[in-house]
């Protein structure tokens, strides 16, 4: 692909490469990911993880922030940004119904047909949102982050972004995944599908997950992110301090526990209210 490797060129130069070329580049990038023919991290069947990134497409949003001017982008409150980080405004004829109430979709962001978003949200910039997903209100999705189809991503809910380094995977979540009320997921974790992940847990890259199902603990491979299972319900748990004070004092830490997982009878949030009642 042509733009890859302008991109890859551009980024090689660095500071000293041409200003002109930088932001046509990115201007070409920011139109392909809106339409989603291009994104920062795809589907990989040969992926241990199912997953590959794009390292260049990150390349290529960083050539938005350096080679941006900075200007004003008021819209009744005083608003200043890079003159390459743009707003969205998707029209009627997009599909995404987008609530009156401070949301917004930063440039380069694909949000597909059926989207909800209620106020107010935040989507950032090299993200994907499938169709049918609801982000909820005050709920982030970060940069370059992977949102499947028929996605709920609940209030106050945050979806971690990554832009550097650009070989970094990016949160990833599959389609049919619940993702509960203030819930963090960040440092590249990848949500399998039809997943439901309970209110309050926190995931990220490094985190363990204990299986109680298959009486197993579920750490991420050496340079590779966190991998929740497909169908795995996940709630937040605790286990004691073995070590030091910390027996001595009866601390325990926070840890995500995946309690069982779906089935095709088993309807999410049924299943999630039993277990945390």
């Amino acid at each position: 692909m042509q733009l890859r490797l302008t991109i890859e060129a551009l980024a090689a130069a660095g500071a000293g490469a041409d200003k002109a070329a930088a932001r046509a580049a990115f201007d070409e990038l920011k139109a392909a990911l809106e339409s989603g023919a291009v994104r920062s991290a795809e589907p990989d069947p040969a992926s241990p993880t199912g997953w590959r990134v794009n390292p260049w497409v990150k390349q290529g949003i960083l050539l938005g922030f350096r080679f941006g001017d900075l200007v004003e982008m008021s819209a009744g409150l005083p608003f200043f940004d890079k003159d390459t980080q743009s707003v969205q405004r998707p029209g009627v004829g997009a599909g995404v119904r987008i609530v009156p109430g401070g949301s917004a979709i930063r440039g380069g962001a694909f949000v597909a047909r059926g989207v909800i978003c209620m106020p107010p949200m935040y989507i950032n910039i090299g993200a994907y949102v499938g169709e049918g997903t609801l982000v909820d209100s005050h709920a982030l999705i970060g940069s370059c982050a992977q949102i499947g189809a028929h996605v709920h991503v609940s209030a106050a809910a945050q979806i971690g972004g990554v832009l550097e380094p650009v070989g970094a995977m990016p949160v990833i979540v599959e389609d049919d995944v619940l993702v509960g009320g203030n819930t963090g997921i960040y440092e590249g974790a990848v949500i399998k599908r039809r997943a439901v992940i309970a209110a309050g847990t926190v995931l990220t890259g490094s985190t363990p997950v204990y299986d109680l199902v298959n009486s197993a603990i579920i750490r991420p491979a050496p340079g590779q992110p966190l991998v929740v299972p497909e169908g795995a319900v996940v709630v937040p748990g605790a286990r004691a301090v073995t070590a030091g004070a910390g027996r001595e004092w009866g601390l325990s830490l926070a840890t995500p526990v995946i309690v069982k997982y779906r089935d095709d009878k088993t309807d999410a949030r049924t299943e999630l209210e039993k277990w945390i009642r």
